[in-house]
């Protein structure tokens, strides 16, 4: 019993951290939190196929589903026209594919899906340092 109220504690405490770094983030922090999260569920997932978890795979594949729909849902269309249009169609394809992954236990459709979460990772991570930087006439 003892051990599992310091489980709890612990669980806690990482739960009440989480949100602290959430409640001082930038939204362009908080973008990155959320690719970061995908990668890392995506990875769980492949580890999951690879060690026949059916159910770890599925929690894993559900958890980055909802990430990117956080993603597509954080899309501004009135002034990221083309762009945000572009980025709605691209999640939408890697929702699909996530799904075919998942019913078909499929590493190739999880590692195209990494690859893009990458890349869009990349690119936004590159905004934020130009943001940061300061701007030389």
């Amino acid at each position: 019993m003892q051990k599992r109220c310091r489980v709890n504690r612990a669980a806690q405490y990482q739960k009440l951290n989480v949100e602290s770094v959430v409640d001082s983030a930038s939204p362009h922090q908080l973008i990155n939190m959320l690719f970061d999260g995908a990668c890392a569920r995506l990875k769980k997932a492949q580890g999951c196929i690879a060690h026949g978890d059916i159910e770890g795979r599925s929690e894993a594949i559900t958890a980055t589903v909802s990430i990117v729909s956080g993603l597509q849902a954080s899309l501004d269309h009135e002034r990221g026209g083309d762009l945000a249009d572009n980025l709605e169609s691209l999640y939408d394809y890697i929702q699909r594919r996530l799904f075919r992954a998942n019913s078909d236990n499929d590493l190739q459709a999880l590692e195209e899906v990494l690859d893009l979460i990458k890349t869009l990772h990349d690119a936004w991570s590159a905004i934020g340092q130009e943001m940061v930087q300061p701007q030389h006439a």
